[in-house]
Order: structure tokens, then sequence, then C-alpha cells
């Protein structure tokens, strides 16, 4: 497969999955206010058997606790969809062969532990070189 092509079809399901989290960003929308609208009629029914005071601390608790539950579901929906991106984005990364944070920390210690090991085989600043010293007598 071409890596043209491998880019485009990221591409097309990085897009794909936007589309997605717009979607229930929508439904999320439209639940909120289908619930809130109820809770509204319900309302304008109870009102009729509660004296004022007492029908809108009632209402203000079932309003708080009917806003509070949709925050949660949001939240929830959010954290799916994000979820989602994540693996769509990471599995695209690894068929293009984009290498992961872990691999590339991996090689980064790898790397500083070899230039370590270089840097004590190279002679003293000062000193011949053993091997130059070798092949001068030879």
């Amino acid at each position: 497969m071409s890596e043209k092509k491998v880019q485009e079809e990221l591409k097309e399901s990085v897009h794909k999955v936007w589309l997605a989290g717009l979607g229930a960003v929508a439904l999320t929308e439209e639940k909120g206010s289908e619930f809130f609208k109820g809770l509204v009629e319900r309302g304008e029914s109870y009102k009729i058997k509660m004296p004022g005071e007492e029908q809108l601390k009632d209402v203000k608790e079932k309003l708080t606790g009917a806003r509070d539950k949709a925050k949660k579901r949001a939240g929830s929906t959010f954290d799916k969809v994000e979820e989602k991106l994540d693996e769509a984005v990471s599995a695209a990364m690894r068929r293009l062969g984009v290498p992961s944070r872990d691999e590339i920390a991996t090689l980064t210690k790898r790397v500083e532990e070899l230039t370590r090991v270089v840097e004590q085989l190279r002679p003293a600043p000062g000193k011949k070189d053993p091997a130059k010293k070798t092949a001068e007598v030879n």
C-alpha cells in the first residue's frame, strides 16, 4: 500500500471520528432540550398542586438534579468520543510506521547509553590513542 493511500485513509478515518464526535454533541444537545422541555411540562402540572415557595424549592432541586445528570451524560459522551479519536489516531500512526512515545523513549535511552560507552572509549586529551601508537610502530 502506498504511503499516499495510507495518508488518505488516515485523513478519512480522522474525519469520520470527528464527525462522530459532532454527532454525539448534537444528540446530547437534542436529548437535553427534550428532557428540559419535559421537565417544564411536568412543572406546569405540578405548579397547580403546590403552594408557591415550596413549589419553587422543589422545582429548583429537581432542575439541579436534572442539570447534574445531563452534565454527567455529556461528559461521559465526550470522554468516549475522545477515547475513540485517540484510538483511531494511534492505529493510523501505527499503520504509517510512526514510533510510539514508549519506543522513542527506549531509543533515546539506548542512544544515551551508547554515547556514554563511546565517551569512555575515547582517549583523554593529551594522551595518545593506543591504537594509533601501535599503528605507528608497525
